[in-house]
């Protein structure tokens, strides 16, 4: 069966920026490097719902290794497309994380706020190691630093859409990562 493509949903696209093949192999690049990093420590997957779902799917999928998955929903972006700057704890871990290894697995980052907000709190909570992987990430958009050990792509400042990434819930099966057209958010129907 085949997910949504760009062609279902062409009319609101402006175009694709990172292809599902790209993804896939960014994924496998990665979890070759996390199988071995954390062999033997009995890592924690952390993932951001909802838009990092598709992500950490992938990523545990692709190790080679034993993991355990968790999911924290936080809210710091409202119904906006700007992030408030207040993280919010919507729905908690259900996974104790003193002295665990923690990947936090990230779709974006974006601001950074919430990501380092999380790293931060999870060392509070006594994990042993926190480490991030993002499969996306904005530069120019970077308000707070955070340090990123896996990285995927690094894109323009340009509002993205797709595997796992949404705007007003629409657009996160995509099965690839691509950029809205400005009028799709800006309220102006073509």
């Amino acid at each position: 069966m085949v997910g949504m493509r760009i062609a279902d949903v062409q009319d609101q696209i402006d175009h694709e920026l990172v292809s599902r093949t790209q993804i896939d192999h960014k994924i496998q690049e990665v979890a070759a490097r996390v199988s071995a990093d954390y062999a033997g420590k009995n890592p924690l997957f952390v993932a951001v719902l909802k838009g990092a779902v598709n992500t950490l799917a992938a990523l545990s999928q692709a190790v080679s290794i034993p993991v355990q998955i968790d999911f924290m929903s936080l809210s710091s972006y409202g119904s906006g497309t700007q992030s408030s700057g207040s993280v919010t704890i919507r729905q908690d871990l259900s996974t104790d994380v003193r002295g665990r290894h923690i990947l936090i697995v990230e779709d974006i980052v974006d601001s950074g706020r919430t990501l380092a907000w999380l790293s931060e709190e999870l060392k509070r909570r006594g994990a042993a190691s926190v480490e991030i992987f993002a499969l996306l990430e904005k530069p120019a958009r970077r308000e707070v630093d955070v340090d990123v050990k896996y990285r995927g792509y690094e894109i323009p400042d340009e509002f993205v859409v797709g595997f796992g990434l949404d705007y007003d819930e629409r657009f996160r099966n995509l099965d690839s990562i691509a950029v809205l057209k400005p009028e799709v958010y800006q309220g102006v129907h073509a």
